[in-house]
């Protein structure tokens, strides 16, 4: 049995370890899922590490303020990155356990993933521009939809390992023998479906080959440049990262280290990092055989997440009268 000050030295060094990890390995997921889009489609692709040498392009940049902007234009790219990054840091990646595990509970991520978003539509309305205008109207459209999808996803989760944190539920689900379900089937459905929103990986018929979803995203941020697009850029990086552990950590939580226990960290982080060039590959696979979807049907596809969640949320309450 480990004395208190080394299990907190422990928890502090696998909390700042995994602080730094995100950082550094979120650029590169998104470089390995555009790699994995050009093979699929046989092409040869960028380079793993264009991500990282678009994000130092951009720090090279001066930062251009539009005249028509106001004091605020600086601060909302730097409320979207720290909303996004404290989002990022409070889900788990190679181990459960750490510092930040009571703190990672669902009300705090969506209020952060609202924080991140009003920031973006702020930031695409301070210009007064209309391209900018129109990106943060639907994004706000799309808002409705995903984060009442999103509640009562994690409602479900909460009904089924009975916590309310991230952390907690994959203790539950990895511990817990908890074999796949209708409900858990439905849930993973309806945050997949959620995520792909959220992240703006929702293929389209745009003819150039971009995502239209993700354009819509980046049409709020038009009129950034620099430093200031640096930090938007990284944060969209960061967001599917987030996404990614977080269906791991929920839905995959087989081999996750203990913070505590320092010998299973290097399984821990290999299985990590397994996982998210797994999921890295399958989301690569989908957008490139999937049927194409129009930007305006998008929140049709919310609502059919939203139905999934609360169906979700009805057979695990229906499972857990029975049970008792």
């Amino acid at each position: 049995m480990l004395n208190f000050p080394l299990v907190f030295v422990l928890r502090l060094v696998a909390t700042l370890l995994h602080a730094a990890l995100v950082f550094a390995v979120a650029p590169l997921l998104l470089g390995v899922v555009t790699k994995c889009r050009a093979w699929a489609l046989g092409r040869r692709g960028p380079p793993f590490l264009q991500p990282y040498h678009h994000l130092y392009k951009c720090l090279r940049k001066s930062a251009l303020v539009p005249e028509t902007a106001t004091e605020l234009f600086a601060v909302w790219p730097v409320a979207v990155f720290l909303a996004t990054g404290v989002a990022v840091l409070l889900v788990p990646g190679f181990c459960t356990g750490l510092l930040t595990a009571p703190l990672s509970d669902f009300i705090t991520l969506i209020g952060l993933f609202a924080i991140a978003r009003a920031a973006a539509m702020l930031g695409g309305l301070e210009t007064g521009f209309g391209f900018g205008g129109a990106a943060a109207g639907r994004e706000a459209l799309f808002s409705v939809f995903a984060e009442a999808a999103l509640l009562v996803v994690l409602l479900g989760f909460v009904l089924l390992a009975h916590s309310a944190t991230v952390d907690g539920i994959s203790v539950a689900f990895a511990t817990g023998h908890i074999g796949i379900s209708v409900s858990l089937g439905f849930a993973l459905a309806a945050l997949l479906a959620v995520a792909l929103t959220e992240t703006g990986r929702i293929p389209t018929d745009n003819p150039a080959g971009h995502l239209e979803l993700a354009m819509v995203h980046e049409a709020m941020m038009l009129e950034y440049s620099g430093r200031f697009l640096l930090l938007l850029d990284y944060a969209a990086m960061l967001r599917l990262l987030l996404w990614m552990d977080l269906t791991g950590t929920i839905f995959l939580p087989f081999g996750m280290a203990r913070a505590d226990d320092i010998l299973s960290w290097p399984g821990g982080l290999l299985l990590w990092v397994v996982k998210l060039g797994a999921m890295a590959a399958v989301l690569a696979l989908f957008e490139v055989s999937t049927a194409k979807m129009r930007v305006f049907r998008v929140p049709e596809f919310l609502g059919a997440a939203m139905l999934l969640g609360i169906l979700a949320g009805v057979f695990l309450f229906v499972a857990a009268r029975i049970g008792s």
